[in-house]
């Protein structure tokens, strides 16, 4: 019943099938964030401008990972495979070391869930996810609970075109999507939204330097998912529509009631009310609403409901004739 009467607010598709997944946006520029939005970690905090590399260097690139917020838990995460990545450079001619990683500005609970601010119809969101560079290789952070291990080899002109290609990765691609949606735990399921979060950016990151002509080793990589399991996705419009003057008081109503629950919580007792009301809505009621592209999408949830994964992704294949390990 309740997809019967959200159905009227789907896109109208004529003459084509819907594309599954949903493309994920890119933007025109990077819009100035709000002061309204903190983080409790600072983001990129000693990042650096991308150095130009000599030609003739030769440089080794590193596949790290370490599990989400190693710096503080140890290794508490990567017991549940909740696992970070980021990507190292070693120059042969000046011997630095440098570290590149994607990840969110405002950290993890801010991309996934909006704020509902008084007097704000809205839902407001505090999400941007942004590169950052650095001079260095924290091997400890590294080694003593994830990895820290060498992919390939690139010369210096291949690490300036990679050094283009991220400032238009970053320019065009600002926003944080945490959740990757599909059918079923099957593999081959129908995927209806990816996620874009920091094992996308170094996928993309090793996909542009084997197109570049880099040569990877073949060793085994392994990425996080975290995975909602949701039958066929219905639009259902943007903050305008939805929100705005003309908009849908009701459904804007239940958007907002749907958040309320994923606020940050003040105390233990808050927290588990809330966490019973969740409960109720993703897996008794199995409702969800997606903010996905600026746009919400009511998710019709079914079994397993969420799954946390940690899938082998293999390293892509180069060209073998071009320079490399």
């Amino acid at each position: 019943l309740l997809l019967l009467l959200l159905a009227p607010w789907g896109p109208r598709v004529s003459g084509e099938l819907r594309r599954w997944p949903v493309p994920y946006r890119r933007f025109d520029y990077r819009p100035k964030t709000d002061p309204y939005c903190q983080a409790r970690y600072t983001f990129c905090p000693t990042g650096s401008a991308i150095p130009l590399m000599k030609e003739e260097d030769v440089i080794e690139v590193y596949r790290l990972q370490a599990p989400v917020w190693e710096f503080k838990y140890g290794d508490l995460l990567g017991h549940l495979k909740i696992m970070h990545d980021a990507v190292g450079f070693k120059s042969s001619l000046t011997g630095k070391n440098y570290t590149m990683e994607w990840y969110e500005l405002f950290q993890l609970g801010n991309c996934t869930f909006p704020h509902l601010r008084p007097g704000m119809d809205a839902p407001f969101w505090c999400n941007q996810g942004a590169a950052c560079f650095y001079e260095g290789i924290d091997n400890a952070h590294w080694k003593a609970n994830g990895t820290l291990v060498l992919v390939t080899t690139i010369s210096g002109t291949m690490f300036n075109e990679m050094a283009q290609w991220v400032k238009h990765d970053n320019d065009t691609g600002i926003y944080y999507e945490t959740w990757t949606v599909q059918a079923s735990p099957d593999k081959k399921s129908t995927v209806w939204f990816d996620s874009y979060e920091c094992s996308k950016f170094i996928l993309r990151t090793y996909q542009k330097l084997a197109d570049l002509g880099a040569v990877f080793k073949k060793i085994q990589t392994n990425y996080t998912s975290i995975i909602l399991f949701s039958g066929e996705p219905v639009y259902l419009g943007n903050e305008t529509s939805i929100f705005g003057p003309q908009g849908n008081k009701t459904l804007a109503a239940a958007i907002r009631d749907f958040y309320n629950p994923f606020k940050p919580h003040r105390s233990v007792r808050e927290f588990f009310v809330d966490l019973f009301k969740i409960i109720d809505r993703v897996i008794l009621n199995r409702q969800f609403y997606l903010f996905y592209n600026l746009e919400y999408w009511f998710l019709p949830m079914k079994s397993p409901y969420l799954k946390i994964i940690y899938e082998e992704v293999p390293l892509p294949v180069g060209n073998k004739a071009s320079f490399g390990v």
